[in-house]
């Protein structure tokens, strides 16, 4: 094989490596947008339903960052999100893109779902200038901030990173993790 077809070869097999996990995050993004909109559709501003004792659903308008951190702040926060989401997930797509097609699995299913919660979030502070965010957890008078499908990615897209990186640092620089995903 010479090397301009073995690097159209790489360069292939990276693309759709690259569009199987931009489809992961397709995939988020849909979800995420559809029970927003169901919860959008069904719920005024602060109505909640109980689902358990420890769960409810209740549509809140959060113009801040995670936890609603600059929620007070005066809109300027509005673009610098919509920005760092816009920039994450383009700087993702290179990412996925140049990965190898096989044996990054988990890293790429982690970057996969960041990038679907960040654009999530970002179709959201564009549309209505905040996030809708209607999953509320808590215990007696505790409660954890609201969250959505997006904020769920992300979070689990960030542990999946730091596992991958956990994973990745026992290994010597010479040989590759194993892949977690592959049966």
């Amino acid at each position: 094989m010479s090397d301009s077809s073995g690097s159209q070869l790489e360069s292939l097999t990276g693309r759709f490596g690259a569009l199987r996990w931009l489809a992961v995050a397709a995939v988020v993004v849909a979800l995420d947008q559809w029970t927003k909109w169901l919860i959008i559709e069904n719920f005024a501003e602060f109505e909640s339903v109980v689902l358990l004792p420890v769960l409810e659903f209740m549509r809140l308008h959060n113009e801040g960052a995670a936890f609603s951190f600059l929620a007070g702040a005066s809109g300027w926060q509005r673009w610098l999100f919509i920005a760092l989401g816009v920039g994450v997930s383009i700087g993702i797509t290179v990412w996925l893109y140049k990965l190898p097609a096989r044996g990054q699995s988990l890293l790429a299913a982690a970057l996969s779902l960041v990038m679907g919660g960040a654009i999530g979030n970002v179709i959201d502070r564009v549309r209505f200038g905040y996030v809708v965010d209607f999953i509320r957890v808590h215990y007696e008078q505790w409660y954890f901030p609201a969250f959505n499908i997006a904020d769920s990615a992300i979070t689990v897209g960030a542990a999946l990173l730091i596992l991958d990186s956990l994973l990745y640092a026992k290994f010597d620089a010479g040989s590759e993790p194993p892949d977690l995903t592959r049966r």
